[in-house]
C-alpha cells in the first residue's frame, strides 16, 4: 500500500494529510491556541480519591481534575522518590502503590508505531496493560504530590485522563523509566532481528529503565539506537530535576506539537514521500529526518505549485465530507452519520441501489462498500467511543459473517483499540474505538452560539411562554409599572408582528408598560428584565 503525508503549512493552522493508495486515511490539524494535550507529564497533586469507581481525580492546574484509574497507576514507590531528600527516612513510603509487574512471560503484540496523539499513547497501554491484581493495595492520599502523564484529551465536560507510569516515546525507542522490561514490536516480524534489537538496547538502558523497541527500529545500527536512547535519557533527567524544585500543579514535560509527531511516528519505510508547502516547516523536517533517519531525507519534498497542495492532491474535497451527516456511496447507496453524546450512530440504506431482483446481493454489495467506507470514516473523523452500525438486512448467515471479516479486515490499518462484534439478528454491529483526542471535527468547528451545539433552538412560541409566565410571578409580589425587556433580535421581530403586536397584547393583559430593547449578544432562548425604578437586572428574582 503505497502511503503519502502532505502537509498545508499556514500562519494560522497546520494540517497534515496521510493518503493511503491516494486516498485521504487520516488528518492532523495543529492550530495554535488548541495545543495537544497527550504526553504531556504534570506534577500534580491528589485532589479526591473515589475508591467506590476505583480512580482518583489529580489536580494538574487545568480548569477540570484528571482523571486517574487505578489500573493506570504504576511504580509510585519509585516515582515518590522524586520526591524525597537524599536523608529522607523508610517511613514517608508506608503508604506508596506498588502494583505488581507483569508476568515474566508476557509477550507485548504492539501495533504500529504512530502519532503520539494517538499510537504511542496505545504503544505503551499494551505494554502496561497489567493492571494491579489487588485493588485494596492502592493508598493514595488526597494532597499527595504525584507524576502524572496525559493519556487522553479532554472529550465534552470530561476532564483529561492520566497515568502515573510515566513513558517518553523516541524516533526508534519509547524509554519506561522505572520498569526494567524490554518489549518488541509485534510488526517486527523477524525473530533474529527482534532478538538482535532486544539484545542491544537491554544492554545499553541504564539499571531500572525499561523500553520498548519501535518497528521503525527494525534494521537500525546500534549507535543510532544509543543515540535515540542518550536522547530520551537526557530527557528523563531534565524532568527528574524539574520535579525536585517545582511546586505542583505544574506542567513538566511538554511533547511534541502534532506536525512534528507525525514525522517522528509515521515517517516510516512504506511512506514514499512527504510533501509541505511552507518553507519553514519544510527546512524543520529536514533537519529533523537528516538527523534521525539520513537515508530518508530524498523523500522529503517542497510543493511549488501554484494551486493549494490540498487541492492537488484531493484532500480538500475529502475534508468537506467531515461535516457532512449524509455520505453517498458508489454503488447509489448512502450512510447517515449521527454522533450523539453516548455514541456515534451509522445508518447503511440502500438509496438508487434497491432493486429487488437479487435483492440479497445488492444489499451484501452495498454493505461492504459501506463496511469499508465507515472504517476509514472512522479513523478519518476519529470517532471514538461506542459506535452501532445499522447494516442493510441480510437474509443468509454467511453474508452476515462476510461483512464481519471486512470490517476487521479494514481496522487492521487503525492504530487506534478497536473492539468488535459481529451482526446480531436485526443487523447490527457494534465496535468500541480507543478515544484519545477530540473528533477532527472540533477542530474545524465550535459549537453553535444559539443553540449550544444541540442543533436545535427553543421555539419563538415558548420563549414568549416564559416571557408572560415570568411577568406573572413579578406582578404578584411588585406593584411596579415599568420595565425594559432585552432579548435576543429575532424574538424582538416576534414580539413586535402584528396589528396588535404580541408585546401589546401582553402589556394590556398584565397591565405594565415593556420597552423592548434587541440584543444580539443574547441566545434566542433567554431574555432579560430590567426594573427601570431599581435600575437592577431582576431576572433571576421571579425565575
Amino acid at each position: 500500500m503505497k502511503k503519502d503525508i502532505i502537509i498545508n503549512s499556514t500562519a494560522n493552522e497546520h494540517r497534515i494529510a496521510i493518503l493511503e493508495d491516494g486516498k485521504l486515511a487520516e488528518l492532523f490539524v495543529d492550530v495554535p491556541g488548541k495545543d495537544r494535550n497527550v504526553g504531556d507529564i504534570y506534577l500534580g497533586r491528589v485532589a479526591k480519591v473515589m475508591p467506590g469507581i476505583r480512580a482518583a481525580f489529580i489536580d494538574i492546574g487545568h480548569e477540570q481534575d484528571a482523571f486517574l484509574h487505578f489500573s493506570d497507576i504504576g511504580a509510585i514507590e519509585e516515582l515518590n522518590s522524586l520526591f524525597e531528600e537524599d536523608d529522607e527516612d523508610e517511613d514517608s513510603k508506608k503508604d506508596s502503590v506498588q502494583p505488581p509487574a507483569a508476568p515474566a512471560d508476557a509477550q507485548h503484540p504492539l501495533d504500529t508505531p504512530a502519532v503520539q496523539t494517538d499510537t504511542s499513547v496505545e504503544e505503551k497501554r499494551q505494554y502496561h496493560r497489567y493492571p494491579p491484581r489487588n485493588q485494596n493495595e492502592v493508598n493514595l492520599q488526597k494532597g499527595q504530590d504525584i507524576l502524572v502523564q496525559i493519556t487522553k484529551e479532554p472529550v465534552g465536560k470530561k476532564g483529561v485522563r492520566v497515568r502515573s507510569a510515566i513513558s517518553l516515546p523516541g524516533r526508534l525507542l519509547v524509554l519506561i523509566p522505572f520498569d526494567g522490561k524490554v518489549g518488541v514490536s509485534k510488526k517486527v516480524s523477524n525473530f533474529k532481528e527482534k532478538r538482535r534489537l532486544r539484545k542491544a538496547v537491554r544492554d545499553m538502558l541504564p539499571k531500572g529503565f525499561g523500553a520498548i523497541i519501535r518497528t521503525v527500529a527494525e534494521g537500525k545500527s546500534e549507535e543510532m539506537l544509543k543515540q535515540d536512547l542518550d536522547e530520551l535519557i537526557k530527557t528523563w533527567n531534565g524532568i527528574e530535576k524539574a520535579v525536585k524544585i517545582e511546586k505542583p500543579p505544574t506542567l513538566i514535560y511538554k511533547d511534541l506539537n502534532t506536525t512534528s509527531s507525525v514525522i517522528r511516528d509515521l515517517f516510516q519505510d512504506e511512506v514514499e514521500h512527504v510533501i509541505v508547502d511552507g518553507k519553514k516547516m519544510f527546512k524543520e523536517i529536514r533537519a529533523y529526518v537528516q538527523w534521525v533517519s539520513p537515508d530518508m531525507l530524498d523523500r522529503v519534498e517542497y510543493f511549488k505549485g501554484k494551486e493549494p497542495i490540498f487541492d492537488k492532491y484531493g484532500v480538500e474535497k475529502d475534508i468537506q465530507s467531515l461535516f457532512s451527516k449524509k455520505l453517498w456511496l458508489k454503488s447509489g447507496g448512502y450512510l447517515f452519520i449521527e454522533k450523539t453524546e453516548a455514541m456515534t450512530v451509522v445508518d447503511v440504506n440502500s438509496g438508487r441501489y434497491a432493486a429487488k431482483k437479487e435483492q440479497e446481493q445488492n444489499s451484501l454489495r452495498t454493505d461492504l462498500e459501506a463496511a469499508r467506507e465507515i472504517c476509514r470514516q472512522t479513523r478519518l473523523r476519529d470517532i471514538g467511543g461506542l459506535i452501532i452500525i445499522d447494516f442493510i438486512d441480510l437474509e443468509e448467515d454467511r453474508n452476515r459473517k462476510k461483512v464481519y471479516d471486512e470490517v476487521k479486515k479494514e481496522l487492521r490499518r487503525d492504530r487506534a483499540k478497536v473492539t468488535i462484534l459481529p451482526l446480531t439478528e436485526f443487523g447490527l454491529m457494534q465496535i468500541t474505538r480507543q478515544r484519545i483526542r477530540q473528533s477532527v471535527q472540533m477542530s474545524f468547528s465550535e459549537p453553535c452560539p444559539t443553540c449550544g451545539g444541540a442543533g436545535v433552538v427553543q421555539s419563538k412560541g415558548t420563549t414568549i411562554n416564559l416571557i408572560e409566565r415570568w411577568i406573572r410571578r413579578f406582578k404578584t409580589e411588585k406593584h411596579e409599572l415599568r420595565l425594559e425587556l432585552r432579548v435576543h433580535p429575532a424574538i424582538a421581530e416576534f414580539l413586535s408582528q402584528g396589528t396588535i403586536s404580541r408585546l401589546t397584547k401582553i402589556q394590556i393583559k398584565f397591565f405594565v408598560k415593556v420597552k423592548l430593547q434587541s440584543d444580539p449578544s443574547l441566545p434566542a432562548d433567554e431574555f432579560h428584565f430590567y426594573s427601570l425604578r431599581q435600575q437592577k437586572d431582576i431576572t433571576d428574582m421571579y425565575k
